[in-house]
């Protein structure tokens, strides 16, 4: 990459700064915006850092992706701890867009693989089915406080609602998977492996797109579940797990424990952490560990699971 340059994107407008020649411009976000940036960057390929904004940098970087540029997409909350970290408390679209052009070339960002139409129709989808489960939830809850028959009646109606529209979620996502020959192999290979199912398959895909790029360790990073060491000087405390992709985290709790039971290899290393003196906890995210580091492999090499005898 030839230049660095830092957008801060809104509804309405993206915020430009380029590093090179410290120069600061504003386009509309919108098609004609999007050619005019591409254009007043050149032809030769730049890093653009931004933050991820939901639906707002999707256009953003499928039209720097088109034109050869080197998207990457921050997590705004790293971006705000590198901007206190430098002493920039002040917070306007001009500065965080010259924040994020430093942080890039600072850290050396990579470009992020750029998600395809039916990628993000996945993840849509995805994520309108968390929701539906925590309505759920929340509806079951209140059943069992309700008293009044309309109200209970209501509460029930809903439940069943929301059951049948993540029913229907759940066959699209299959059906968008299953389209996409690259996804189709990569859930197929997620679903041989005993104890994940198609929920925890779909949310490997979704969340973790890197899989099958990295080494153990960065698998396990990346999926907050690797241990971090917490000691100063004379003290030492118990090494815990953070950060990381949450939510791809909560949704593998529940793999971890069937492959406790009926996945033997899993087991084992289980049973060995929990009757040699580690809390459950601690021997179910073991277990967690090893789904992402075993999906990590099996993805890379291109192979289904097969079990090992104990």
């Amino acid at each position: 990459m030839n230049d660095t340059i830092g957008v801060d994107i809104s509804k309405a407008s993206l915020e430009v700064w380029r590093l090179s020649d410290r120069r600061h411009m504003r386009f509309s976000n919108d098609t004609d915006g999007l050619k005019a940036l591409c254009k007043w960057l050149g032809a030769d390929p730049v890093r653009v850092i931004y933050e991820a904004t939901g639906r707002f940098h999707r256009d953003l970087e499928a039209a720097l992706s088109k034109a050869g540029h080197g998207p990457v997409k921050v997590n705004p909350s790293r971006a705000r701890r590198y901007a206190q970290a430098t002493g920039n408390i002040a917070k306007t679209d001009r500065v965080d867009a010259k924040m994020l052009a430093h942080m890039g070339s600072t850290l050396a960002l990579e470009p992020t693989p750029v998600r395809s139409k039916s990628m993000h129709e996945i993840k849509e989808l995805h994520v309108a089915r968390v929701a539906l489960i925590k309505d759920r939830t929340a509806c079951r809850n209140r059943l069992d406080t309700a008293r009044n028959r309309m109200v209970v009646a209501q509460l029930k109606a809903r439940e069943r609602q929301i059951d049948r529209q993540i029913d229907q979620i759940d066959a699209e996502l299959v059906r968008l998977i299953k389209a996409d020959p690259e996804l189709a192999r990569r859930y197929e290979i997620l679903m041989s492996i005993r104890g994940i199912g198609p929920v925890a398959a779909t949310a490997m895909i979704v969340d973790m797109p890197e899989l099958g790029t990295m080494t153990p360790k960065e698998a396990a990073s990346l999926a907050g579940l690797a241990p971090v060491t917490r000691q100063s000087g004379s003290w030492k405390g118990k090494a815990r797990i953070f950060g990381g992709r949450h939510g791809l985290r909560t949704l593998l709790f529940m793999p971890a424990v069937i492959a406790t039971r009926y996945n033997a290899p899993l087991r084992k290393i289980y049973l060995a952490l929990y009757k040699g003196g580690k809390p459950w906890k601690v021997a179910i995210t073991a277990v967690m560990r090893k789904l992402i580091v075993l999906a990590n492999a099996l993805i890379r090499d291109d192979r289904k699971w097969a079990e090992i005898a104990p």
